[in-house]
C-alpha cells in the first residue's frame, strides 16, 4: 500500500504548504518543555519543530511507512510507533522533564480528532497547550460559545479548563490528497482553573446527558439521570443545553449532587 493510500485510510491528509506548516509551529507559546507531535506523516510540520530548543520533542505515528520515512529523513527525531489514544503520556519523558507537562501539536487525523480532544480533557493536568489542525467543523465546535448551534459537549468540557482560540482556516488545495472539507487551526491553553467547584465526574455526565438530547429543554433532557431536578431554577430547566455556560453546568451539577 502506498503512503498516501495508507494515510487516507487513517483519516490523514498530507499538508503540502510549507507556509501553513511553519505558521502552525509558530502558534505554540512554549508553555511546557516537552512537546509531542501526533501523526507527523512525512514530517512537513516536524521540520519546523525539531530544531526548537525550547522543547524535548517526540512524535507518535501509527503508520509503519511513515515511521520508516521519518527514521531515514529525521534520524535525530524520537518516533514512537503507536496509537496516541492508547499512549501512556507519563511514560514519554523523564519525571524532571515532565514537571510542566506536555504540549501537543499536529495535523490531526480527521477520524479520531474528537477522540484526541477527549483524551486531552482526560489528561488536562498534564497538557498545558494544544495546537492542532482539525476539520473546520470540529474546530468551530470546540471554539464555539454558548448560544451557538455548534456549541456542544467538547465546547463545554474543554472551555472549563482551557482558553480556546480559532487561529485560521486552511483550504483544501494545500493537502494531498485534498480533503472534501476545509480545515482550521485552533489553540488551547490551560486557564487558571485547576478544579471545578463540583463533582467533576458528575459534571461530565450532566453535560453529555444534556447534549445527547440537545433539542429538548433541560427539564426533559436530564431525565435519564434519574434524579430530582426540583431544586434547579425553572429558568435554567426551561433552556436547552446549547444556551448554558460552563458555570451554569457547574451549578446544575452541584444542585443534583446535593439532592440525589
Amino acid at each position: 500500500m502506498n503512503q498516501v493510500k495508507a494515510k487516507k485510510q487513517l483519516g490523514q491528509h498530507f499538508l503540502t504548504d510549507e507556509n501553513i506548516a511553519e505558521r502552525i509551529a509558530r502558534s505554540l507559546t512554549g508553555r511546557s518543555r516537552c512537546l509531542l507531535e501526533i501523526g507527523p506523516g512525512m514530517g512537513v510540520l516536524t521540520k519546523y519543530l525539531i530544531g526548537d530548543e525550547r522543547y524535548h520533542f517526540a512524535a507518535i505515528e501509527l503508520d509503519r511507512e511513515s515511521v520508516d520515512y521519518l527514521a531515514v529523513h529525521y534520524p535525530e527525531l524520537r518516533v514512537i510507533e503507536g496509537d496516541f489514544l492508547r499512549l501512556d503520556l507519563s511514560s514519554l519523558f523523564s519525571e524532571s522533564e515532565l514537571s510542566d507537562g506536555i504540549s501537543i501539536i499536529g495535523n490531526f487525523p480527521y477520524n479520531i480528532s474528537s477522540q484526541i480532544l477527549f483524551r486531552v480533557f482526560e489528561h488536562r493536568d498534564m497538557v498545558p497547550e494544544v495546537v492542532g489542525m482539525f476539520q473546520k467543523e470540529v474546530a468551530e465546535r470546540v471554539a464555539a460559545a454558548p448560544g451557538s448551534k455548534t456549541y456542544g459537549i467538547l465546547s463545554v468540557l474543554l472551555t472549563a479548563f482551557y482558553d480556546i482560540e480559532y487561529l485560521f482556516t486552511v483550504h483544501e488545495h494545500v493537502f494531498n490528497p485534498p480533503p472534501k472539507v476545509k480545515s482550521a487551526v485552533i489553540r488551547l491553553k490551560r486557564n487558571g482553573v485547576n478544579r471545578l467547584d463540583c463533582d467533576e465526574k458528575l459534571f461530565v455526565q450532566v453535560v453529555k446527558t444534556a447534549f445527547n438530547q440537545r433539542r429538548k429543554t433541560l427539564r426533559n433532557a436530564l431525565k435519564p439521570l434519574n434524579c430530582s431536578l426540583d431544586a434547579i431554577d425553572d429558568t435554567i430547566l426551561a433552556k436547552r443545553a446549547e444556551q448554558l455556560s460552563v458555570q451554569d453546568f457547574v451549578g446544575i451539577t452541584k444542585t443534583i449532587d446535593v439532592n440525589r
